[in-house]
């Protein structure tokens, strides 16, 4: 009789949910759970999950320390959260709870973070602002993707319960963008740095001139920008950067904690200072402005000492607009520049980076030179690129010069994913999700010492790339990938269980309005653990 009652109660409770879900047209919502520790890119150092998660209400306050940049720190969360939740996030340094950014020395290094979450807050510590800022990347990966739209959602703000500690495998972890063959707008930029921040990207490498556009103002010289600077591939309109744009790139993307590395092609990849300025000339004849997309073609004239004091004053002013440490003076595809000319030209122009106080960056061909001591070279070559010359990168990675990893046929960003990509180039290959994944940086060049590698960078070349809509086609799926290589340790690396978390993205690009390409390798849709 007891049971039959039971049943009967249970029938009840059932019939009302039933009429309950008739009368609002809709069934009832299933119980939100949050997302686990575990499930964020790139994959932390360490996870402990347990206990309870923390909700997010709307009587939560940020918390901070008394330092400007934790507070920074606060501020950009604080605008994150808002729109989505529309609860008001004060900053304060009072009281106990909510969600805590602090400052305290501890095994963090300068990018570590660690991330404890319970029924009374989230607290991230970190010895620096920029460890308080990834571990911010990581809380926003923690909560649901519609916490990234910009009108109120539902909720429930529910952050898993337990502790993140992570630390980064590589110091530089790097994203190229070529605003030379076709010129991208400071917002477009701007777009771009927040959507590298989110995945814990630390270096900006901006490829400010090539053949078919010269992008940053240099007073000294000024048909650079204004002449050199007028077309793009194609033909369009082109533009520059001056200097206050410039500024405000810079200014931009320190505040999501990337370090800008602006970049100056030479002595190939030239044709655009070379039209702005005969006599830079090695016969005093500008050649015609260039908008194809053929390389290799132009050389300054190394044997010239107009050429030198046309880069000190290049490199001398971008110095002066750049506060982090490296210039990157290219030096790749230089065809037309004898070897012997290309030897004197990098022996003259790296002591002029050192004398504005920078470091030398340079496609891997530096190495065919003399890489200046402390020179990082930035290896672009393919699997099957021959014997001798990754012989010679070998021997000054064990000479000295660090080594920054950007094979072509696995991340460099503009490559097709397949035959049918709309976009893109495929002199490489064609390089799919998992391909541009599943390989280790520090045992990709046999030989090199493990502490030659400084990290690795995904460029983005731009030939067929003409807004953020190309941008992004082309970065996402990918770029995640190569963040996770440069971030997360070598044994954590596993295509298997990464593509499970990569598809688990798509709902927040889908809430950022971020366009991807919805790889068939990717379990799209599914929770793929």
């Amino acid at each position: 009789m007891r049971q039959h009652r039971r049943t009967l109660r249970l029938l009840g409770s059932l019939l009302l949910v039933a009429m309950a879900a008739s009368v609002t047209g809709a069934a009832p919502a299933p119980a939100a759970s949050p997302t686990p520790l575990d499930r964020v890119i790139p994959a932390p150092a360490s996870v402990a999950p347990g206990g309870s998660p923390y909700r997010i209400t709307r009587g939560t306050h940020i918390r901070v320390d008394g330092s400007r940049e934790t507070r920074g720190v606060g501020e950009y969360l604080v605008k994150i959260l808002r729109p989505s939740t529309g609860y008001r996030f004060p900053v304060t340094a009072q009281g106990a709870g909510g969600i805590r950014l602090r400052l305290a020395e501890g095994p963090f290094g300068a990018e570590g973070y660690r991330l404890d979450s319970g029924r009374g807050g989230v607290t991230i510590t970190a010895a620096r602002p920029a460890g308080l800022f990834h571990g911010v990347q990581t809380l926003r990966q923690l909560l649901p993707a519609a916490v990234e739209k910009d009108s109120v959602q539902p909720g429930p703000w529910l952050v898993d319960g337990g502790t993140i500690t992570d630390t980064p495998r590589y110091g530089w972890r790097g994203a190229m963008l070529d605003v030379s063959r076709h010129f991208f707008t400071v917002e477009q930029v701007k777009r771009y740095i927040d959507q590298l921040a989110l995945y814990k990207i630390n270096k900006l490498h901006l490829h400010l001139s090539d053949d078919q556009g010269w992008r940053i103002a240099i007073d000294s010289w000024p048909r650079l920008a204004t002449y050199g600077g007028s077309t793009q591939v194609g033909g369009g309109p082109g533009g520059f950067y001056s200097k206050a744009d410039y500024r405000e790139i810079v200014r931009y993307a320190s505040s999501r904690y990337l370090e800008v590395v602006p970049e100056i092609d030479m002595p190939g990849h030239t044709n655009a200072a070379l039209a702005s300025y005969a006599d830079l000339n090695c016969d005093g004849v500008a050649p015609p402005l260039y908008t194809g997309t053929e390389v290799g073609f132009s050389s300054l004239c190394a044997g010239k000492d107009i050429t030198y004091d046309f880069v000190d004053d290049v490199i001398r002013e971008l110095a002066a607009l750049t506060p982090g440490r490296y210039l990157h003076i290219g030096g790749d595809e230089a065809h037309s520049t004898s070897h012997e000319d290309y030897v004197k030209f990098m022996d003259r122009v790296q002591p002029i980076v050192a004398k504005y106080g920078k470091t030398v960056v340079g496609w891997h061909q530096l190495t065919g030179a003399t890489p200046a001591k402390g020179a990082l070279a930035q290896y672009w070559g393919l699997d099957s690129t021959g014997a001798e010359e990754k012989a010679r990168v070998v021997k000054a990675a064990q000479n000295g010069t660090g080594l920054i990893l950007s094979p072509a046929d696995r991340v460099y960003l503009d490559m097709k994913y397949t035959k049918d990509t709309p976009l893109g180039l495929s002199w490489a290959g064609y390089v799919e999700v998992k391909r541009s994944y599943d390989w280790d940086p520090g045992a990709y060049l046999p030989g090199v010492p493990g502490g030659a590698v400084r990290g690795v960078e995904a460029p983005m070349w731009s030939e067929t790339l003409e807004n953020s809509e190309h941008i992004e086609y082309m970065a996402f799926p990918r770029l995640p990938g190569v963040a996770e290589l440069g971030w997360s340790s070598a044994a954590s690396l596993d295509w298997e269980r990464y593509k499970g978390r990569l598809a688990a993205q798509a709902e927040r690009w889908d809430a950022l309005g971020i366009g991807y390409y919805r790889s068939p390798q990717v379990p799209w849709g599914r929770s793929g653990k």
